[in-house]
């Protein structure tokens, strides 16, 4: 049995995509337990497939100089996370069109072609409704990660096959690491650009609920989840900024890798954050996590497993406010236990559905 993990992998600088990759991984090997994983990523590119621009693709089908239809072909399972969160137009037209590229030449390579638990939309233009029609016809299984998603695969034409929850809870639990407090994840994303949110409402807030957690007495600990990389889509500089501004009173944790992070969110009593995989990561190792929503990816899928602590970014004093008063909250550790056995269970429709293949 071989299987393609296709847009996630065990390397990258985003943890969540190393969340999705290794998830993938830990999940499958349940069922197929001498199963070979290969990943391919952004950064694992295999030189079998030419995906630098649409026509090298399409050159590709046509000619097949570099092998790509026997590479692919070589595998029992395609297994396409699409990045947890890009099934869809937002993040451009290019993406969309490289992954349904991929999806579609895999299909025809023979392959099992499944669409992993992902967020489904949305798609905004006529171009990319058509693409994700595609690509959701063609699957041998789809499974949406939410409800929201699950409704948006069935109105291009495809029911999911079941609607689970996020990767995140297919991994391995990690041995709690020391003991802390609050673990503060500050998106570099969200703080230097404007794509999103208003990125100085964001710093607003970030700064309000620093401040907040500290007049309150406890302890905060900066945790990034995409580490340092050549890209600006990195948590690390924003992270040692802060650390520089507040000094002695905060600290910093910048972890070496997926398992150092899950280890350390453990061990902590609290996640604020507002990368998505950073909250999934606390809630799925049973820590709680208040999560600051900047898409419609966020509420539907806490929602899913019963977790209502999101906080939508949009005027900063409300936004720190109300993660303030989430932080402040009794009852928040058993709610988390409560999640991330949901998280678990709603998985399990996954495993189901994969021993039909």
């Amino acid at each position: 049995m071989r299987v393609l993990v296709a847009w996630a992998d065990d390397s990258s600088a985003n943890l969540g995509v190393r969340a999705l990759g290794q998830g993938s991984v830990d999940l499958l090997q349940r069922l197929w337990p001498d199963a070979e994983f290969v990943y391919m990523n952004y950064r694992r590119r295999p030189p079998q497939i030419p995906w630098g621009r649409t026509r090298s693709l399409l050159r590709e089908r046509v000619e097949g100089s570099k092998g790509m239809m026997d590479w692919l072909a070589g595998f029992d399972l395609v297994w396409d996370t699409r990045s947890g969160d890009s099934f869809a137009d937002i993040y451009g037209l290019p993406r969309l069109t490289t992954m349904s590229l991929v999806h579609e030449f895999a299909v025809q390579a023979g392959a099992d072609v499944a669409l992993a638990p992902q967020t489904i939309g949305p798609f905004r233009t006529a171009r990319g409704r058509a693409l994700a029609r595609r690509s959701l016809g063609r699957s041998s299984l789809v499974f949406a990660r939410d409800p929201l998603s699950a409704a948006s695969s069935t109105r291009l034409g495809r029911r999911p096959d079941a609607v689970t929850s996020d990767l995140v809870f297919g991994l391995d639990q990690p041995p709690p690491g020391a003991p802390r407090d609050v673990l503060l994840n500050v998106s570099g994303l969200l703080w230097q650009a404007d794509d999103h949110v208003d990125a100085s409402s964001y710093r607003s807030a970030v700064h309000t609920i620093i401040d907040g957690l500290l007049a309150d007495g406890r302890d905060v600990t900066l945790l990034p989840h995409v580490l340092q990389s050549d890209t600006p889509d990195n948590d690390v500089p924003v992270a040692r900024a802060l650390a520089e501004t507040y000094g002695e009173r905060v600290d910093l944790l910048i972890p070496a890798d997926l398992v150092e992070a899950r280890s350390a969110i453990a061990g902590a009593k609290l996640v604020i954050g507002a990368r998505m995989h950073a909250c999934l990561n606390a809630l799925s190792v049973g820590t709680p996590a208040v999560a600051m929503a900047y898409s419609r990816k966020f509420a539907p899928l806490m929602e899913s497993i019963g977790w209502e602590r999101v906080v939508p970014i949009s005027d900063a004093d409300d936004v720190a406010q109300a993660v303030l008063g989430h932080a402040q909250q009794d009852g928040l550790a058993a709610d988390a236990i409560a999640s991330q056995l949901r998280g678990q269970q709603l998985l399990q429709a996954l495993v189901d559905r994969l021993g039909s293949l």
